[in-house]
C-alpha cells in the first residue's frame, strides 16, 4: 500500500482531543443552543459514527483480509488499464478523499460527470451519479471496461491477470485457488477484490460526531464546545432548510436520487441521470439479478433492483451524495459546477424553482437566506469534515 495512503489512513484514524478541537474551532465562549426534544432526536439520528459494516452476500470475499490486501494493491496498479498508464487511484486519489479535485473526470478521455469520492462507499445501496450499479463490485468493474477509462476488454484483462505472475499469485492468495479459465468469472472476481478494499474506506469522526454523541449521553457541557455558528447552521439544516429530507441518517444521505435544479446539459445534449442509470442497471449482466451474485436469488439486496420502475420523473435526477468530508471533495454536484461550500449554500438560497420537476411532491423551495444564515449553514457543513 502506497505511503501516502498509509499516511492518510493514519491521519484519519487519529483521534483529535476534544480540548484541542474546541480550542482550534471555537471563537465564541462555549454555549449550547436550546435545542428542542424533537431537534435533539433528529441530531442523534445522524449517528453514531463510524457505522457498523454493511453486510453484502453478493461478494463472497467482502471482509476477508487477503482479498482486501489484493484489492488495495490492484487499486494502485496501472497494469489493469489497457495502456498500463491509469489506475483506479488516478481519479480516486487518497489525499483528496478518493476524489480528484477536477470539475469532471479525466481518464483516458474527458468525462462529463464529477468524480465521486469513495469514503464510506460500502454504505451505498446504489452507486454512480445515475445509480447504474447496485453493488460495489459491479461499480468497480465498469471503469475497467469503459472505453473512456481503463479501456480493457474481459478477455484482455483476464489474460493479463493470468500471464502476470504477481497478479496471478495475488488472485490465488485472495481466492484460495488458481485464476479460473473462464474470463468473465476471473474479471468479476478481480472487481470483487477491489470492492473488498474499498469497503474499508471509512471516513474519520468529526466535530459534529463529538457533539452528537455528547447530546446523546446528555452531556451538555461537552456539547457546548461545538461551534456556535455550526449549531445555528445545524438548526437551519434541520428546520427551515428541510435538508434532512434528503440528507438523512449517519451518512447524511437517503441514498436515493433527486432533481435539485442543477442544469443537466452536456456538450452533446443532456445527461439523463437516473433515467439512463436505471436503463443501464436493468440491462447489465452484472447486476444483483444476474449470475455473478454470490448470494444467489436469496440476496435481500436484490429486492430494490427487482422492483425498480423506470419513470419519466427520473430524467435529470442524480444521486444524493453524502455530506461527510465535504471540505475535501470540491467541486460539487454531478457536473462539478459549484466550486465551494459557499456556492452550494447560495444555490439553495437562490434556487430557481422553475428548473425543478413539476410532477410529484415539491420538496425544494428557495430559502432566501441572509448572509449570516448562509455563513452559519456553511459552518455546519464544514463541521462534517475532519
Amino acid at each position: 500500500m502506497p505511503p501516502r495512503w498509509r499516511a492518510w489512513a493514519a491521519a484519519g484514524a487519529a483521534a483529535l482531543s476534544w480540548a484541542a478541537l474546541a480550542a482550534g474551532t471555537t471563537a465564541e465562549p462555549p454555549s449550547l443552543l436550546d435545542f428542542s426534544a424533537a431537534e435533539r432526536a433528529q441530531i442523534v439520528a445522524h449517528g453514531p459514527w463510524p457505522p457498523k459494516p454493511r453486510a453484502d452476500g453478493s461478494n463472497r470475499v467482502l471482509g476477508q483480509t487477503a482479498a482486501q490486501a489484493w484489492g488495495a494493491s490492484l487499486f494502485f496498479d496501472t497494469r489493469l488499464s489497457a495502456n498500463q498508464r491509469l489506475s483506479c487511484a488516478s481519479c480516486h486519489q487518497p489525499n483528496r478523499a478518493f476524489q480528484d479535485g477536477l470539475t469532471t473526470a479525466i481518464g483516458r478521455t474527458a468525462g462529463q460527470r464529477n468524480t465521486p469520492g469513495l469514503l464510506d462507499v460500502a454504505q451505498w445501496r446504489w452507486l454512480g451519479w445515475g445509480g447504474t450499479h447496485d453493488s460495489l463490485w459491479s461499480a468497480s468493474l465498469t471503469p475497467l471496461l469503459s472505453d473512456g477509462e481503463m479501456q480493457q476488454t474481459v478477455p484482455g484483462l483476464a489474460e493479463r491477470v493470468r500471464n502476470t505472475p504477481e497478479l496471478a499469485a495475488g488472485y490465488r492468495e485472495a481466492f484460495g485457488q488458481a485464476p479460473p479459465t473462464e474470463d468473465t468469472a476471473l474479471v468479476v472476481d478481480l472487481a470483487k477484490a477491489l470492492a473488498a478494499y474499498q469497503a474499508t474506506l471509512i471516513s474519520p469522526r468529526t466535530s459534529f460526531d463529538a457533539f452528537r454523541d455528547a447530546l446523546a449521553r446528555g452531556d451538555s457541557a461537552s456539547a457546548a464546545h461545538y461551534s456556535p455558528a455550526a449549531q445555528r447552521g445545524l438548526r437551519l439544516f434541520l428546520g427551515e432548510g428541510r435538508c434532512t429530507v434528503c440528507h438523512a441518517g449517519p451518512n447524511f444521505s437517503n441514498g436515493e436520487f433527486g432533481d435539485i435544479g442543477v442544469p443537466f446539459f452536456v456538450p452533446d445534449g443532456v445527461d439523463p441521470g437516473r433515467y439512463r442509470g436505471l436503463q443501464q442497471l436493468l440491462a447489465s449482466p452484472y447486476n444483483r439479478l444476474g449470475a455473478f451474485n454470490d448470494a444467489g436469488a436469496t440476496d435481500p439486496g436484490a429486492v430494490g433492483t427487482r422492483h425498480v420502475i423506470l419513470e419519466p420523473r427520473h430524467f435529470g435526477e442524480f444521486r444524493v451524495p453524502s455530506l461527510r468530508q465535504l471540505v475535501h471533495t470540491a467541486p460539487y454536484m454531478h457536473n462539478g459546477s459549484l466550486p465551494s461550500i459557499e456556492t452550494v449554500v447560495q444555490h439553495y438560497s437562490q434556487l430557481n424553482e422553475d428548473r425543478l420537476h413539476a410532477d410529484g411532491e415539491r420538496i425544494l423551495r428557495r430559502l432566501n437566506l441572509s448572509d449570516e444564515q448562509s455563513a452559519d449553514l456553511a459552518a455546519f457543513l464544514r463541521s462534517l469534515s475532519d
